[in-house]
């Protein structure tokens, strides 16, 4: 929007010139970070005592942590105030023309919303479970599945004029398309890697990118600001993939997929990094508001497209490793333990309670050390997904 009409201006007088800073992407990105973190921060105490007036407060499962009982009653849903950050700051500060903003931005307020549903069911319906899985799962798969087939024709195209008729060339066509190869499955480490997946199979993994990174995401927010911070992390190093992904120079000498237009995802993520930060202010131990499945869901989701477009979703898996073992710690104890009760009657854990970070609660670890020592990890693993652009 800013860009729009600073474009506007230089055009009506010379004497506008210095607005011609606003063409610089990393000025927009500064400005979107920070204009996302001064959003989070004044808004915040505002939402959480509206939140308080409405009674919204988190409640705990009986059979969940004993230490975790004191936080009944502590505000959720404040991942609303991070979306909000999000949407404003990167339509302020982004080129509303650019395809890749909005299917991001429709990705991120979809995942948000079926979060709003589910959260607003365990705190005004006071069911702990919120929406039954099953449910989720569809509402899921529904925004998963329309931006896989967006993104399929837009990770070539420029204009969405052209990805609409590329879509309806592939339905009269029986279903048949060749997709570039800057759709294909994209391997770190090595130079220009990279296995055709074609139609189907881009669909299948960008849906499972998606909403995989939702729910792991999801699973991790258990703790004050064991998911947040890593998020800001992920986000913000897949801003540096977007600006050069985005780039024809840089991707060139990186030898990494040149997709036009991917650069101003890093608008978002320098947006996604503000908002995060700024509810982490409210969110540290001990936390004075939870984000909610409002907030973890779509945050998910929004790692999980940006790493689609930007073709890095081996290093997303790479650099979310924190998220990804909280999500198969889950599998592996409720399928160890449904596989157990079957066969000899009585269910077993592999695990001292799931997800992860429950386990090294149970083995001695405080809060603060379990969040601490995740964001180290997080940290550590970021630097091994930045060498991927140079090391091949």
């Amino acid at each position: 929007m800013l860009l729009n009409l600073a474009q506007w201006l230089q055009g009506i007088s010379p004497e506008f010139g210095f607005f011609r800073v606003f063409q610089y992407l990393t000025f927009r990105a500064v400005m979107g970070a920070l204009t996302a973190l001064l959003i989070g921060l004044v808004a915040g105490p505002g939402v959480i005592r509206r939140l308080r007036a409405l009674k919204i407060g988190q409640p705990i499962r009986g059979y969940g942590m004993e230490s975790h009982l004191a936080k009944s009653g502590t505000p959720t849903m404040g991942g609303v105030l991070i979306l909000i950050a999000i949407a404003v700051s990167t339509l302020l500060w982004a080129d509303l023309s650019n395809r890749f903003v909005w299917i991001v931005l429709i990705v991120t307020l979809g995942f948000g919303a079926i979060g709003w549903v589910d959260d607003w069911r365990k705190v005004v319906h006071k069911d702990p479970e919120g929406m039954r899985s099953r449910e989720k799962y569809i509402w899921q798969s529904l925004v998963g599945l329309v931006a896989a087939l967006y993104l399929a024709f837009a990770v070539s195209e420029s204009s969405n004029l052209r990805v609409f008729e590329l879509f309806l060339s592939w339905i009269t066509s029986g279903f048949q398309v060749e997709l570039p190869p800057t759709a294909g499955l994209w391997v770190p480490f090595f130079k220009e890697v990279a296995y055709p997946l074609g139609m189907f199979g881009f669909v299948i993994l960008t849906y499972l990118v998606i909403v995989g990174s939702s729910n792991a995401v999801n699973l991790t927010d258990g703790l004050d600001g064991l998911a947040i911070m890593p998020v800001v992390l992920v986000g913000g190093t897949l801003g540096v993939f977007a600006y050069v992904t985005g780039n024809a120079v840089f991707a060139k000498y990186l030898l990494i997929p040149y997709i036009p237009g991917a650069g101003e995802l890093l608008i978002f993520c320098a947006a996604m990094a503000g908002a995060g930060l700024a509810f982490l202010w409210f969110n540290t131990h001990p936390a004075q508001v939870f984000m909610g499945d409002v907030g973890a869901l779509a945050l998910g989701g929004a790692l999980g497209t940006v790493a689609i477009i930007v073709r890095q979703e081996i290093v997303l898996a790479v650099m979310g490793g924190i998220f990804v073992v909280e999500a198969l710690s889950v599998m592996l104890q409720v399928s160890y333990f449904k596989y157990t009760k079957k066969k000899y009657g009585e269910g077993r854990r592999v695990l001292k309670m799931a997800p992860l970070h429950h386990h090294f609660e149970k083995s001695g670890w405080t809060e603060t050390q379990v969040v601490v020592r995740f964001w180290i990890i997080t940290m550590l693993l970021c630097l091994v997904g930045l060498s991927t652009l140079k090391l091949r």
